[in-house]
């Protein structure tokens, strides 16, 4: 039996003849003849300048590694943003969508299908250990703004006018989940924003206990600020939100978009012990590696009564929960705990930061994170510099803030990926010491 067949069995969808399986005959070249120049050039003329110019044009990707239109390999240490969690053209996710798309790709949500039904039910059943609490549900949004969207809706329902978030907080770029997200250069140019969020110091619980009152409707956090550098929340406070917001009867919103589905080595950041302490939220958010790359979302409603919150007509999406969508997250949670890729990425995520701490570089003043969601700090505010070092050298990273390098990489990396890393560390590091400095 072909791969596509076997993925077509195993998610419960039809694969498509062999004369119907248009995908397996397109060449991952065949479309992209030009240089970095031409194609740079025509992207400067036919999108939108949001993301300023791209650092290289890339063409095909397999596993770990990704090329550029000029043949170059790179090792992918970003994953789109801890998105591609299987890597690049995963032939198990490669199949499972494509054998879906053959038989159903879109229906409106007047109709269900079978793959978004079993969806839902797999993430009830990852939820919290032993599955979530009775009377739990799903909504199926396309992104992590739009989760977190959803949630910040959910927070109105309650009727109560003011929502806690943190300091450092990211929660998204659209109105609702801007107005939860911090940074005030992301805000400023779109105020005013929906109003009654307050933010409050990063981890201290003395400030969230005088903040909260039964006024509130939710406290919004993130396990592990990515945005912010990587920064996990400290022990106890979680237990300590769960605590304060039970007694006040507000939700508990925790967003796991960026950490969630196996990135930190469990399929929740808050289920590890040291940061969630065993607490069961009201409401998670899911996004980016729920669909192995393709692009899927999901709000999860913790009993009653977020879980009912949203009534008919209350909110939707024309493409949240679509069949193809649900097949690709279908396929990465099979292969999650079909490879052990939990196990995998929490003990090799302590790997990369225990072999980075021990070069002793001087420009390395730590490492932190969970699993594979690491930052290097450094002991300059040269981030980018060390990240177009390292984009030279033939390394995908990401400067997430000015004195840290975020890596988020595909859970499928290897020890030997790692090792190339570790032993090349060193030279990025000298230089983009040495562009900052011009000394060598």
């Amino acid at each position: 039996m072909s791969e596509q067949h076997a993925a077509a069995a195993t998610f419960g969808v039809v694969a498509p003849s062999p004369e119907r399986a248009l995908v397996g005959d397109l060449s991952p070249l065949g479309a992209v003849a030009g240089t970095a120049q031409e194609w740079t050039a025509r992207y400067s003329h036919a999108l939108m300048g949001t993301f300023g110019i791209p650092q290289r044009i890339l063409v095909r990707g397999h596993g770990a590694y990704v090329w550029d239109v000029d043949g170059k390999r790179y090792l992918d240490l970003l994953a789109g943003i801890a998105v591609n969690a299987l890597g690049h053209a995963h032939p198990t996710l490669v199949s499972a969508v494509a054998a879906q798309l053959g038989t159903l790709g879109h229906i409106s949500n007047f109709f269900a299908s079978p793959t978004q039904i079993a969806l839902a039910e797999r993430l009830l059943g990852l939820a919290a250990p032993g599955g979530a609490p009775a009377g739990s549900r799903v909504f199926f949004t396309n992104s992590g703004t739009e989760a977190n969207e959803a949630a910040f809706k959910m927070a109105r329902r309650t009727g109560r006018p003011r929502i806690l978030a943190l300091e450092g907080s990211f929660h998204g770029r659209t109105m609702g989940a801007l107005a939860l997200t911090h940074k005030p250069a992301y805000r400023a140019p779109f105020e005013p924003l929906p109003g009654g969020v307050e933010f409050l110091p990063f981890g201290d619980l003395e400030a969230l206990s005088a903040a909260m009152g039964d006024d509130v409707a939710a406290v919004f956090v993130e396990p592990v600020q990515g945005e912010a550098g990587v920064r996990p929340l400290p022990p106890g406070y979680l237990a300590a939100a769960r605590a304060l917001t039970r007694q006040h009867g507000a939700l508990l919103v925790v967003d796991e978009v960026q950490t969630g589905m196996g990135r930190t080595g469990a399929w929740l950041a808050h289920h590890h012990p040291h940061i969630g302490g065993a607490v069961v939220p009201d409401v998670v958010t899911l996004a980016k590696g729920l669909g192995g790359g393709f692009p899927i979302g999901a709000v999860i409603g913790y009993g009653e009564p977020a879980a009912t919150l949203l009534g008919a007509g209350q909110h939707g999406s024309t493409f949240g929960g679509n069949p193809v969508a649900c097949a690709a997250a279908l396929a990465t949670i099979h292969v999650i705990e079909r490879d052990g890729l939990l196990a995998h990425a929490w003990a090799l995520g302590d790997r990369l930061k225990r072999d980075v701490t021990d070069l002793g570089h001087p420009l390395v003043a730590g490492v932190r994170g969970e699993g594979l969601l690491v930052a290097i700090v450094l002991d300059e505010p040269i981030a980018p510099a060390v990240a177009a070092a390292a984009l030279a050298a033939g390394y995908i990273v990401n400067a997430v803030a000015p004195d840290a390098i975020r890596l988020a990489p595909p859970l499928v990396l290897t020890a030997a990926q790692v090792a190339d890393l570790v032993t090349d560390l060193p030279a990025i590091l000298d230089e983009a010491q040495h562009a900052r400095t011009g000394v060598g």
